[in-house]
Parts: C-alpha cells; structure tokens; sequence
C-alpha cells in the first residue's frame, strides 16, 4: 500500500520535481558522508538529510506561525462578525459581512490568504520527502550502484520479468505489474531495495544461481541499512514478530525502539506548537490542535510499526527537528509583541499596495479607519437609515438634466414602464407632429 502511496506522490506534477531536488540534496549528503568521512550508512543520511530540509523551511515555518498568531488575535473579531450574519444569505448581508471581516483583515495588516502560501509550500516540501526517503537507490547513486550487479545477473536469466513481477506483487514489495515495468532495470533496482531477508530466500528459490551474488549484497545493504541494530529496510512489525517467536528480549526492544521515538517526538513537536486560548471554544483551529496533539502521535507509532523502519526513523528525526526548531521559533515570536507584529504587517502591506498605486498614507489611513467606518454604518438607527434613504431619493429627484443620474433615471423607468409627465408630453406632442405631416403628405398626392 505505501509502495502504491509513494508512487502516486511522486507523479503529482510540483511533487516530482520537488522530489528530484531533494533527491539531489540526499545524494550530496551521502557523497559527502562516504567521501569525507567513509561512512556509508543510509540511516545517518536520513537524519541529516532531515535537519538540512527542515533548516530551509524555517523561512515558510515562521511566516505561517506569524499568521497563526494574527488569527488568533483576530479570531473574536472575525467570530463577532459570523454571528452577526448568522443565518443571512441575502446578498446585501454577505457582502456587507465579507466587507467588515475584510477591514479587520485590513486593520492588522493581513489578509485570508496570507497563510495559505507557506501552509502549501511547507506541504509540498514534505510530500516530496516522501519518495526519496521511500526510494533512495532511485536518488542516491552509490546506493543504487550496489544493486546493479545481482540486477544485471537477474535480467540475464530467461524468464525473469514473470519471476519478478510475481514476487514483487507479493509482500512487502506490493508493486504491481499493471503500475511498474518489471523489464526495466530501475524498477528491478526499487524492487530489491523494498526485499527483506524472506524475500531474498524465495528469490534465490526461483534463481538458484543467484545465491552468491545474493549473498554478497544482502551483506553490503544490510551494513549500509543498519541503524543502531536496526535494518531500517525491515518494517519494526516484521522484527517485532520474528524476535517474539524466538523469546528475543533484545529484538522486542530495537523492533519497537522507532516506533515509539516517533510518537513521542510526535507529541512534544504538537505541544510546542503555539496553543490557542482554551476558552475559545467555537475557534475551530483550537479545536484542531486539541485532536492533533493526541491523534498525530497514535498516528506516528502506526506508520513506525508498519513502514520500513528508515521512513519511522525519518518520522522521528523530523518531529524531533521541529521540536528543536520550535523552541526557537516561540523564542524569537514571544521576543515580539503582537502590536510589533501588526506593525510589520501593515508595513509589508503598505509596501505591496503602493507598487499597485496606493499611497502609503492612505493605506495607513484606510487600515486606521476601516473598522470603525464599518461599525458606525452596522450600529446606524433605522431613523436615520430612513432619513439617508430619503435624502438619496430626493438627489435622484433633482438630477441635473442630462446627467449619469438622469440618464440612469430615464432607464430605470423605462424598464419598469413608468414615464414621467413631461415626457408623455413630449411623447405625445412628437407622435402628434408626425402624424400631421403623413396627413399632410397624403393630401397632397
């Protein structure tokens, strides 16, 4: 199922790109880390690789948790305004609702969707972490390198797309035929990384000339693999399982070791993360934060279990990142009062709105302004809404001749069939003239 997943993610258009640059970065690190230092383990690579993609989001982390707090802050205002128009769908309402929730957007120098581009940045990014932790020999060449020779061996071997595609359909591949071309040796490559000890023993079965070369790789992958004791290509439930079969204590603790790192790195990460107030009880992201900070972690020690022990240990890393990276973004947040924040926003807004024309001044002005125009037109008496209303009659009334208003007018009552007593007159007296001069012209003739 996640082999199918991870598929998937990697053919979505900005994913797939997304992917191969951080494939690029992955490959570095593990150049890097073999070249400099001789150390070829895939599970040291993942960790780093997960602190230097985390590092570069900080950027999109702290524009979004900026916008987050400016909810928060503007959250009653917008809720006031909700339940002021609750149940109203005339359009005048829901026009006059939209227009006071957007001067309270105005007012501290945001807007509805000011946190939606670092929200969908940020995911993507993470999307996009996916398929390379989930396929590394397709990102990182030594890694593939190491596959090669038994790939090579296999292809040469007659019948060995049927063998193949029978045994990576099964478990714990679940690649299947229809979605993989199994006659390619890229696909034979991310098939042999997804093997575990079974698989290899039924592949030897099948192709018993395989067995050294099988060997030899399994022993070099399971080197680079080892994480701690850990292969980070076995899913912890599959060395949960065989360690409880054989009363091993040891194989029990290192099966559930990432599991229960994830979750628990899960949770604190959740915590850190800034709370709403608690009396809020109709803000819905309050709402939400509430269920993440039980449902995220139960979540993580799920897919700890049940993926490859590299993507649990990438789950663990990166809830362990942001933990850190929170800390120091709370740090530098509360370091900012919220007056600080609605400055700097007003700011940014003022310098975006005048390259499309609009002076600093009067957004300054307008921002200042807006919320207390629209409260003083909503709490207006129906005296004095009468009275405007009369007034604006009375304007249209003594139009001056010729004007848009007349003109606008003159329209309005033809449509609804009303013509004003002058104008029958006219009316009348040009189809009385008209009708003189035909009579006229009959005589003649």
């Amino acid at each position: 199922m996640y082999g199918i997943l991870a598929a998937g993610i990697y053919d979505w258009p900005v994913i797939k790109q997304i992917s191969w640059l951080l494939g690029k970065v992955m490959n570095v690190i593990y150049n890097m880390m073999d070249g400099v230092f001789g150390i070829q383990n895939i599970g040291i690579c993942i960790i780093i690789f997960t602190i230097v993609t985390y590092f570069l989001m900080i950027p999109l982390t702290i524009k979004q948790q900026k916008w987050s707090k400016m909810q928060a802050v503007m959250n009653p205002e917008i809720q006031k305004i909700s339940k002021k128009y609750a149940g109203k769908k005339d359009q005048a309402s829901m026009m006059k609702q939209q227009e006071e929730m957007n001067a309270v957007y105005e007012k501290y120098g945001t807007s509805m969707t000011s946190g939606c581009l670092p929200m969908f940045a940020s995911t993507a990014i993470l999307f996009g972490l996916y398929p390379v932790i989930m396929f590394i020999p397709n990102h990182v060449q030594r890694v593939k390198d190491v596959y090669m020779p038994v790939v090579e061996k296999i292809m040469s071997i007659d019948g060995f797309q049927k063998i193949m595609e029978g045994i990576g359909s099964a478990s714990p591949v679940l690649m299947n035929p229809k979605s993989y071309d199994y006659s390619q040796a890229d696909t034979l490559v991310t098939v042999l990384y997804k093997f575990q000890d079974s698989t290899w023993d039924a592949l030897v079965d099948k192709m018993p000339s395989l067995e050294s070369m099988a060997n030899s790789t399994i022993e070099t992958i399971g080197h680079m693999n080892s994480f701690l004791g850990i292969n980070i290509g076995e899913t912890p439930m599959t060395m949960l399982m065989a360690s409880i079969r054989n009363f091993t204590i040891g194989g029990i603790i290192l099966a559930v070791i990432i599991p229960v790192l994830a979750g628990l790195t899960q949770f604190i990460s959740v915590k850190l993360m800034p709370q709403q107030p608690q009396t809020d009880t109709d803000n819905p992201m309050a709402n939400s934060m509430k269920t993440m900070t039980y449902t995220m972690p139960l979540f993580s020690v799920f897919i700890g279990f049940t993926l490859p022990a590299g993507l649990g240990l990438y789950w663990a890393a990166s809830a362990a990142v942001r933990s850190v990276q929170q800390i120091a973004i709370n740090k530098y947040l509360n370091s900012k009062s919220t007056e600080d924040l609605i400055a700097e926003n007003q700011k940014k807004a003022a310098k975006k709105r005048e390259k499309k024309g609009t002076s600093a001044k009067e957004i300054n002005h307008m921002a200042a302004t807006s919320t207390r125009r629209v409260e003083r037109k909503s709490n207006i008496s129906e005296e004095e809404r009468q009275k405007l209303l009369d007034r604006a009659s009375e304007l249209n009334r003594n139009a001056k001749k010729g004007s848009l208003t007349d003109i606008a007018n003159m329209v309005s009552r033809y449509n609804t069939g009303q013509v004003d007593e002058p104008d029958r007159k006219d009316s009348d007296s040009k189809t009385e003239s008209s009708e003189n001069r035909n009579h006229g012209k009959r005589k003649n003739r």
